[in-house]
């Protein structure tokens, strides 16, 4: 789960890395003038230093060598030390009163900076390098298997592929080696988080807040005790869906490996998901879908058949936003973008839309294949790039998503529109087939996206809890499992202990990424695509309705998008669908039919854990 949307500024370039700086506004107590200068300062560098090192960054992905990295690391650090050095000024103005506008530029100066490092002598480089030996253990972690070092990559795929429980386990296993290896001074990451959490808790509370959790629930527009009661009421609304998915699963892993691993009266063993971290479960499809569910056609296969190639299918992306009534992609766009992997020199081929002068220079960064995921991935990066454009008026402080989840679900909003309805109208599909495919379709995403929430949810749940205190480093691991085992249902496949850091071998807790816009995504790409839908006059399933070629839709949706950032999320949210909150029950109604389904599966089964 990466960010898939790129433009670095200041407010979101700090991750780690910190200096210890003065403070900039003289003694005397700050004037609402002072704030407005301040806040001219940030954006005017903003725009100067944001394009720049948003065109370094372009290099290095695109021609990877010794200088173009040499040019973004450089990049990085003056970026986040800026970022730190507005973080640090920007807490000076906390007790003055100023217009809303003002005060909430100022909030998102401070709370762009993720791990705030104290002001004190030497503390700041502490963090850096604390970090930094985080997030080096991770990457270069080295993972023996049959007496030779195996690429993370093969592993993951491993989990994904390999049927074999024993050997399940021991993959599993290895792979949560790293995070307790100990160095040469008796170190290892465990101790490095503790040492974290507690110097970058300082730095909070210097800036005001109570702990760093509360600082990052602070970024959703409620206060942090109200945003984390929401994100529960989200999951309640969704937990059954999930609960009989999990026992539908279960009893599937039950049938192909037997009750020794599999006991129906038990979480399921984390190792048996075909996940290196149980947090998606489609590798495993050939073991728990529909039997003879079948899509009714390959598009893939229609793809080839019409001679598409990945500037066609770009071009199909495009015209879906067109059909909204959105104005077509900049030349720039076509003269710029990445679209397939240049022959010539090493690239990065992950997906990615990117925006460098937060004006129109627009493009995505693929590597591009004539196939199904990125027929789907294409639509998904240009709705980061429509949106992208669409706030480019707004402040460069407010050049974001309204919140952590938005970015995310518009992108996955669009990808829901790809329907054998839309196939046909754009002309690769001849006939819609009837509703006994869907079944084999809405299980395929259902292990993808309604399997993650809990995993999406507790990730920085265990961080709150860690953050705020609740959890000692004595108490992570256990914590940990508690939390995986209350949301998931899930087990580890061996005994684990608190000697133990398994959050650490996700790539998400060593390199600091808060994880709770992915949950947030999730909810809102479905109640944006049942608006979607409402507003376009679908009258049938909403996992069959595409919004392709309604204007009245587009009309809305720009509306929602050029605010980025600039009012509270549910301002945005209202802008698009008529309310001001968040709702869960738009992907029960996606997944109405298979939960149906579900539930004459589990009728005489006992479900739960």
């Amino acid at each position: 789960m990466n960010l898939s949307q790129f433009r670095p500024t200041l407010i979101a370039a700090s991750l780690s890395l910190a200096l210890a700086l003065p403070l900039a506004v003289s003694a005397q107590q700050p004037t609402v003038e002072d704030a407005a200068a301040f806040i001219e300062e940030v954006e005017q560098w903003s725009r100067e230093y944001g394009e720049y090192s948003a065109r370094v960054a372009w290099i290095q992905a695109t021609y990877i060598n010794f200088d173009s990295n040499w040019l973004a690391t450089r990049a990085n650090t003056e970026s986040t030390e800026k970022g730190v050095a507005f973080a640090n000024r920007a807490k000076d103005f906390n007790d003055l009163e100023l217009p809303p506008d003002m005060r909430r530029k100022i909030e998102k100066v401070k709370l762009g900076l993720n791990l705030p490092a104290p002001t004190r002598a030497g503390a700041a480089g502490e963090l850096a390098e604390i970090n930094n030996r985080m997030r080096s253990a991770y990457a270069t972690g080295k993972i023996e298997l049959d007496g030779e070092q195996v690429a993370r990559n093969d592993l993951e795929e491993m989990m994904g592929t390999l049927r074999d429980p024993d050997r399940l386990q021991e993959i599993w296993t290895l792979w949560r080696e790293v995070p307790v290896a100990e160095r040469e001074d008796g170190g290892n990451m465990k101790s490095d988080y503790a040492a974290m959490v507690k110097l970058s808790n300082e730095g909070a509370r210097e800036l005001g807040f109570d702990d760093v959790g509360t600082m990052w629930r602070s970024r959703y527009d409620l206060p942090p005790a109200d945003f984390a009661a929401e994100t529960d009421r989200l999951w309640n609304q969704i937990k059954p869906l999930y609960d009989q998915l999990q026992c539908h699963v279960r009893a599937e892993l039950n049938e192909a490996y037997g009750d020794d691993v599999v006991p129906l009266d038990q979480p399921i063993r984390a190792d048996l998901l075909g996940n290196m971290w149980a947090q998606s479960w489609n590798n495993i499809y050939d073991l728990v879908g529909p039997e003879s569910a079948d899509p009714g056609y390959d598009l893939t296969g229609l793809l080839e058949q019409h001679d598409y190639d990945a500037l066609q299918i770009v071009k199909t992306g495009e015209a879906f936003f067109s059909s909204l009534g959105f104005d077509p992609l900049p030349e720039s766009f076509w003269e710029r973008s990445q679209i397939t992997k240049p022959e010539d020199r090493e690239v990065v081929c992950h997906a990615s839309a990117w925006n460098l002068d937060g004006k129109d220079d627009i493009r995505i960064k693929m590597c591009t294949k004539v196939n199904e995921d990125d027929f789907n991935t294409v639509h998904h990066e240009l709705g980061h790039n429509y949106y992208q454009r669409a706030y480019q008026d707004q402040s460069p402080i407010f050049q974001t998503g309204a919140n952590g989840g938005f970015h995310e679900a518009i992108g996955d909003m669009v990808a829901l529109s790809i329907t054998p309805e839309y196939l046909q109208t754009i002309g690769l599909l001849d006939e819609v087939p009837d509703a006994s495919s869907d079944l084999g379709l809405l299980m395929g995403r259902a292990l993808d996206k309604v399997a993650f929430q809990p995993f999406g949810l507790l990730m920085d749940k265990w961080r709150w809890q860690v953050f705020s205190g609740e959890l000692t480093p004595d108490e992570y691991n256990d914590g940990w499992w508690a939390l995986r085992t209350e949301y998931q249902g899930i087990r580890p496949p061996v005994a684990r202990s608190g000697d133990h850091f398994d959050p650490g071998s996700k790539y998400h807790i060593p390199n600091n990424v808060s994880y709770t816009r992915y949950f947030i995504a999730h909810i809102l790409q479905f109640q944006f695509h049942q608006a979607a839908c409402e507003m376009a006059g679908w009258e049938g399933p909403l996992h069959r309705c595409s919004v392709y070629g309604s204007s009245a839709v587009g009309e809305r949706f720009n509306a929602m998008l050029e605010m980025g950032a600039s009012q509270p999320w549910p301002d945005a949210l209202e802008a698009f669908t008529g309310t001001r909150q968040m709702d869960g029950t738009a992907m029960v109604n996606y997944f109405a039919p298979l939960m149906t389904w579900l539930e004459e599966q589990n009728a005489d089964r006992s479900c739960g854990w």
